[in-house]
């Protein structure tokens, strides 16, 4: 547990010595690592429910001659719900990526104003930190806002590429099920 309390109390001052970007930097962090995970777990059994999707939707065909004419749309209504939650956190990923370095640059731009205010005041030894802390704040704040942005980003393509997967795969499990009814389909067409 002295482990834990170490970890805790240098957050503490990393946070504090970051300035008020710092804050909602760490913020985007867990919010970033919450909606990769949901993702990640979303992405889990999507196949299963298309194959299952595209049963019920072969079940509930009318039958007789209208059925060729049934079959795609169906599908295609069952299937916007899950191509729908598929997508489901990919935005707020790619936005919190663009504004965490974004963010560490404000603080940048921050901790050399305190710089050059200190270096205006000849108060190289100041309470507040002066030039030191200035930098100190300038360079915590870019590393953070790096640190938010470029795993999640690594993270962000790897999940964006796992997710077109699924969709062409989705695409073609409706492909074979209009196959198996006998609807002729054109190739990228239902």
């Amino acid at each position: 547990m002295e482990w834990a309390r170490t970890v805790l109390f240098d957050l503490q001052g990393y946070m504090r010595d970051g300035g008020f970007v710092m804050p909602p930097l760490v913020a985007s962090a867990f919010v970033l690592w919450y909606a990769l995970g949901l993702r990640w777990v979303t992405f889990r059994g999507t196949l299963q429910t298309g194959e299952a999707l595209a049963h019920a939707a072969r079940k509930r065909l009318p039958r007789g001659p209208k059925r060729d004419a049934h079959l795609a749309p169906l599908i295609e209504q069952a299937y916007g719900p899950l191509r729908a939650r598929l997508a489901r956190g990919r935005a707020l990923v790619r936005s919190l990526v663009t504004v965490a370095p974004l963010a560490g640059l404000l603080g940048t731009v921050a901790g050399m104003i305190e710089t050059f205010d200190a270096l205006g005041d000849n108060a190289l030894f100041a309470q507040s930190g002066g030039i030191a802390g200035g930098i100190s704040q300038a360079l915590l704040t870019t590393q953070m806002g790096l640190i938010v942005a470029v795993p999640g980003v690594v993270a962000g393509r790897l999940l964006d590429r796992r997710q077109a997967f699924l969709e062409g795969e989705l695409e073609r499990i409706k492909q074979v099920t209009l196959r198996e009814a006998g609807v002729v389909v054109e190739a990228g067409h239902a």
